[in-house]
């Protein structure tokens, strides 16, 4: 498997973007993505992963598998888990509103219609597929 720096650094390139316009979009700073790019640094933490999925456009569970937080066996999570997931990352967004001011349990398709609201409001990927 390529290194997690050289994978981030491909992914940044990939989508043509800049540090600077990384730290703009995720609100990591981009001297610190340089050191993890030329390998100063250890991989982020998986909060730090949180915020660059969206950037890059893929599933945090595939940062997170490049990064070693998750073992091939245990990156398969069922629909159910990609959607919980997926659900309290959009509940944690502070700029997002719609739909957050809901109460008592909510089922498994409800939940992801309001990630999907979310990815449609926001160009954010969270669930894969689709």
């Amino acid at each position: 498997m390529v290194e997690f720096n050289k994978y981030l650094k491909n992914l940044r390139l990939e989508h043509n973007l800049s540090l600077r316009e990384v730290q703009a979009k995720a609100g990591v700073s981009s001297s610190y993505l340089a050191q993890i790019e030329q390998g100063h640094k250890p991989r982020p933490s998986a909060d730090i992963l949180k915020k660059l999925a969206p950037v890059f456009d893929v599933p945090v569970r595939d940062l997170m598998k490049a990064a070693g937080y998750l073992e091939e066996a245990a990156s398969e999570l069922s629909d159910r888990e990609e959607i919980e997931m997926a659900f309290r990352y959009v509940m944690s967004d502070p700029r997002y509103k719609s739909g957050t001011r809901l109460s008592g349990e909510l089922t498994p398709d409800v939940k992801r219609f309001i990630v999907e609201m979310y990815e449609k409001a926001t160009g954010k990927k969270l669930l894969p597929g689709g």
